[in-house]
């Protein structure tokens, strides 16, 4: 071992220090730079998307134009999302350093590649579908390995739903059946559920406790997890096999009924005054609407596709509207507070995916509807951008590293 003293260490601290002096802030940390993404892919797919729908053209994409939108608002927005997340959660979780730099410019190109893939993959499907395949075992292993050393045991649920969530997207590239497409849907609210179920709380009661409120009617109850998870799990399967009818709306509401019952005990008229909060506790909502809209869909109740919008644009994105603004000033040493405008991006994500729904349900007239909800879900997704833009791409401002 070089002494702490010798010319040697010297130099290689130095070397470091110099290091991280060049190294951008947005490569600091994941959250940066794939938070960053998710918001700019959101911002632009769905106005794109409704351009091609009413434009035509874009014979140069990888899939057919709804399946490309279907599968780039999970692949590209979604995938991104958890990226930021899951990084930098690990590191939290297991005391691991994060992959940052060079080595994360290099798993966000691989992510950003799969993108290009599917828009202008048309000539060449197959590579265009191995580039987009690559990324989520990578982020597996990033993760999984970090957390298999600190003997994180309980946290591979979330490497075994990415295990899922790769195995649903081959196997639409091999079908092009959109039924596996849903089932990814259904498990991105499975990881707002498992993730959600163990953040909001404990945000919630600690939340409380600084402010001298009474956190102990923050309640959980540890055997409505697994049931709700399991129900949701064999929801997914289903919908992957295509198997509707009563088993399906069932095993939704039981879903649903869990959701809505942990929701319950998490004292949400408490925080009615911290957004940064409400924000989460909200997600959870649609969580359960979309639970609720697919079980009655299967009597013909409701439209088909009703719930998949309550599940995307609203429970995907109010929770990762949520979980951006949250890292985004937590992870940099600032105050725990939404900036000037903040709330301003809440109303809009939540307001585009309520119009969205309400537009699938035949409430409203469907392209004016569906043109309305794009625009506002883009503005909130842009303001992001603008609002959290510098706060993501500027150093800590306490000067820790991160």
């Amino acid at each position: 071992m070089t002494p702490p003293d010798s010319p040697s260490h010297s130099s290689s601290t130095e070397t470091r220090q110099v290091a991280r002096g060049l190294q951008a802030p947005v490569l600091a940390f994941p959250f940066r730079l794939f938070f960053l993404s998710a918001a700019l892919v959101a911002a632009l797919l769905v106005p794109l998307w409704l351009f091609v729908l009413t434009q035509g053209g874009m014979s140069h994409l990888a899939l057919a134009p709804l399946h490309w939108h279907q599968h780039e608002m999970l692949a590209g927005f979604l995938n991104a999302a958890i990226a930021g997340f899951l990084l930098t959660a690990v590191c939290n979780w297991t005391g691991a350093r994060p992959v940052a730099g060079g080595p994360l410019l290099a798993v966000w190109l691989l992510w950003l590649a799969g993108r290009l893939a599917m828009m202008f993959g048309g000539a060449w499907p197959l590579l265009a579908t191995v580039i987009d395949l690559a990324f989520l075992p990578l982020l597996a292993w990033l993760a999984g390995i970090r957390i298999w050393h600190a003997r994180q045991y309980r946290q591979l649920i979330l490497m075994m739903v990415l295990a899922a969530c790769w195995g649903l997207d081959l196997l639409f590239h091999l079908s092009a059946s959109p039924r596996y497409l849903h089932a990814l849907v259904v498990l991105a609210a499975v990881l707002i559920l498992i993730i959600g179920g163990r953040i909001t709380p404990a945000f919630t009661r600690n939340w409380l406790q600084a402010r001298g409120r009474d956190s102990t009617r923050v309640r959980t109850i540890p055997w409505m997890t697994p049931v709700g998870l399991g129900a949701a799990l064999a929801v997914a399967v289903l919908v992957a096999l295509n198997m509707q009818g009563a088993v399906l709306a069932v095993l939704a509401f039981v879903a649903a009924a869990m959701a809505l019952l942990r929701l319950a005990g998490w004292s949400s008229w408490q925080i009615r005054d911290e957004p940064l909060l409400w924000i989460l506790h909200l997600g959870h909502v649609w969580v359960v609407l979309g639970f609720v809209l697919l079980a009655l869909a299967q009597w013909h109740w409701v439209a088909p596709t009703s719930w998949l919008h309550a599940l995307g644009a609203g429970a995907m994105g109010t929770t990762i509207m949520g979980v951006m603004t949250r890292v985004a000033v937590g992870h940099t040493g600032r105050a725990m507070a939404l900036p000037p405008g903040g709330i301003l991006l809440y109303a809009l994500v939540l307001t585009a995916g309520g119009l969205r729904v309400l537009a699938a349900l035949g409430w409203l007239p469907w392209l004016s509807g569906v043109w309305l909800s794009a625009g506002l879900w883009s503005l909130a997704f842009a303001g992001f951008l603008l609002l959290y833009g510098p706060v993501l791409t500027r150093p800590r401002v306490d000067g820790k590293p991160g």
